[in-house]
């Protein structure tokens, strides 16, 4: 009699456990959302999609706001789905984060009040109002003879961070011409004066500075800005004194997107 009640004890205690385990498996799944924003399959969890009250999707999840579902029974939702990835984004991680070289800040800023996401409407607003202010500033970059200022490359552009991206190809290019290159070295002003060239060898493309640091040649470094520009989707605006027949050959490269 005892092994049967102890047998009966053991089951009941093993489907107390294999219950509770199917209550836990049931709340962990209802938890799981899956929404189709415009054609696009979001799964994300239920406090995520409620972080913000009286928002657009705090409003679907618990019942304030109705919503169409799709055929396979998912909440449907008639916005972008691509920028939807930034509003999740900013759901799960509390602030604005998004790609380099993101250029749909107004569309994005539509979708934030959409979903009636206030915080990040703003925060959108404030990005493109810094990025439309930077784009009225025009950048320069210089590059001359310390002994004949002629002798050079001008380099503008209305976009800071194209201006500092060609920087960084400069030492880019020395650190692979020159062993024992400093790996702290950075150019950190817009305007650089070189020495002389270093033509010892075929193929080597820098220039010596006269506080021993280096960049490549200025025909290389016209190359280099021109390839850069077009792959950052710049476009060539002008090129001050062509008169010798080649942009290559010109003074002075202005970009502009």
């Amino acid at each position: 009699m005892e092994r049967k009640a102890s047998r009966r004890e053991n089951e009941c205690e093993e489907n107390n456990s294999n219950s509770e385990s199917s209550e836990l498996d049931k709340d962990y799944k209802t938890s799981l959302i899956t929404l189709n924003v415009g054609g696009y399959l979001y799964i994300t969890q239920k406090q995520t999609l409620t972080k913000y009250p009286d928002s657009f999707l705090e409003g679907i999840i618990n019942g304030r706001i109705m919503c169409p579902f799709d055929a396979d029974g998912h909440y449907f939702i008639d916005r972008d789905g691509l920028l939807f990835r930034h509003i999740l984004n900013f759901l799960r991680n509390g602030e604005l984060l998004l790609p380099e070289g993101f250029r749909e800040n107004q569309l994005l800023a539509q979708e934030a009040e959409f979903f009636q996401l206030k915080v990040l409407s703003e925060a959108v607003k404030s990005r493109w109002e810094k990025e439309q202010l930077a784009s009225r500033e025009t950048t320069f970059l210089e590059i001359t003879d310390s002994h004949d200022r002629s002798q050079g490359l001008r380099i503008f552009c209305n976009a800071p961070e194209f201006i500092a991206k060609i920087k960084s190809r400069i030492v880019l290019v020395s650190k692979s011409r020159l062993d024992g290159f400093p790996e702290e070295f950075s150019v950190s002003s817009n305007i650089i004066q070189f020495k002389y060239f270093i033509k010892s060898e075929n193929g080597t493309r820098l220039v010596l500075k006269e506080d021993n640091t280096f960049v490549c040649t200025l025909e290389t470094l016209k190359f280099e800005a021109i390839m850069t520009a077009l792959k950052c989707g710049f476009r060539l605006l002008t090129s001050l004194d062509c008169s010798r027949g080649s942009i290559v050959h010109s003074d002075a490269l202005h970009f502009i997107k």
